[in-house]
């Protein structure tokens, strides 16, 4: 690739993320500009952002995903943005794609993720080939407004997939599954919170019905004992988050 930096702002969201960080950030050195918006990192995250010269730092609270998102695109300096996370790497292929790319600014540009869990690449259960809108010109489209599974709108704008990866490494521990359905969980619930009607036999149906899709329908079932976990995660988390939408419905009510 040439020395010169890339023209595109790559943004982060990051609150205690020092695991991969210094990975991400190393990745992405040939870009002008990484943007790290963080929202209350209490470890060594932004030390190791500050140690990297292509990094700016803000600073600003969560409010839910899709809006922080946005919130740190409209600080970067280019209008192109590439959106990386922080447990995500973008692979030296992805790189020189991206630099070779005759960007069109009517046109989202879409790589696929290589999701690991437990040193293994997970082809089952829905997380593969995994595709996410990752370039986009800022002044044509942003995120949506969601709390959570937050996504560039691409209504009306052609989509381009990329053909190299991001290596993606979403849980390393049981405890990173916990924290995680905890969190969009309860995103989750605020987020519909109202807006959509809950019930503990809604909840046990969903959860049950995520197994099933998950296991067999995308065949989790062939990712062996990776690919029970997974879905018995993602069935546990269906469950837990109409769960909670019950109660926050109650508490509307009141």
């Amino acid at each position: 690739m040439s020395t010169q930096l890339l023209p595109i702002s790559v943004t982060i969201l990051t609150k205690n993320s020092e695991k991969h960080l210094p990975n991400v950030l190393h990745a992405l050195k040939d870009f002008d500009e990484v943007l790290v918006y963080d929202t209350g990192s209490q470890d060594s995250t932004l030390d190791i952002a500050r140690s990297h010269s292509n990094v700016t730092i803000k600073q600003g609270p969560f409010e839910g995903f899709g809006h922080t998102h946005n919130a740190a695109t409209a600080l970067t300096r280019h209008d192109w943005v590439l959106s990386i996370d922080s447990d995500e790497i973008a692979t030296p292929e992805l790189c020189e794609e991206i630099a070779n790319l005759r960007l069109d600014e009517s046109t989202v540009y879409s790589p696929w993720r290589k999701n690991t869990y437990n040193g293994r690449w997970i082809r089952w259960c829905g997380w593969y080939p995994d595709r996410q809108i990752k370039l986009y010109n800022r002044t044509r489209t942003q995120f949506s407004q969601a709390q959570v599974h937050e996504a560039i709108q691409s209504d009306g704008m052609h989509i381009v997939e990329l053909q190299s990866p991001v290596l993606h490494y979403p849980y390393d521990t049981t405890a990173d599954f916990l924290a995680k359905m905890q969190s969009y969980s309860e995103l989750f619930a605020k987020q519909y919170a109202g807006k959509r009607k809950s019930s503990l036999t809604r909840a046990i149906t969903r959860g049950t019905w995520t197994f099933f899709k998950s296991y067999i329908l995308k065949k989790g079932i062939l990712g062996g004992r990776e690919g029970f976990i997974i879905s018995w995660y993602n069935a546990n988390t269906a469950f837990y988050k109409y769960l909670k939408l019950m109660e926050y419905n109650r508490k509307s009510k009141h």
